[in-house]
C-alpha cells in the first residue's frame, strides 16, 4: 500500500470518529457552560496529541539524521551529537508550551 492511500485512509477514519462524536456533544441549549468546558476539554486534548505527536516523529528525524551524519563524517560526532542535544531541547521546549497553553486553555 503506498503512502498516499495510507494517509487516506487515516483521514477518513479520523473524519468517521469526529461525525460520529458529533451526536455525542448534542446537549440542551440551556446547558451552554459544560458544552463549551467539554468543547475546550476535547480541543486541548486534540492540540496537545497533535503537538507531542509531531514533536516526537521530528525527534525522530532529528534523531536518524544525527545518526547519519556521525555515520558519515565519524570526526565530526561530537559536534553532530551537541547540535542534535539542542535540537531535541528545541523542540522539546515547543511541546512544553503547547502544554502550557492546554493548561491556559482549561483554565
Amino acid at each position: 500500500m503506498n503512502t498516499i492511500n495510507k494517509y487516506k485512509h487515516i483521514f477518513f477514519s479520523v473524519l468517521a470518529l469526529v461525525l460520529m462524536a458529533i451526536p455525542a456533544m448534542a446537549q440542551g441549549a440551556a446547558d451552554n457552560e459544560s458544552t463549551v468546558a467539554s468543547s475546550k476539554a476535547i480541543a486541548a486534548g486534540i492540540g496537545f496529541g497533535l503537538a507531542a505527536g509531531l514533536a516526537a516523529i521530528g525527534q525522530g528525524i532529528v534523531g536518524a539524521k544525527a545518526t547519519e551524519g556521525a555515520a558519515r563524517n565519524p570526526g565530526a560526532a561530537g559536534t553532530v551529537q551537541t547540535l542534535m542535544i539542542i535540537a531535541l531541547a528545541l523542540i522539546e521546549s515547543l511541546v512544553l508550551f503547547a502544554l502550557v497553553i492546554v493548561f491556559v486553555v482549561l483554565r
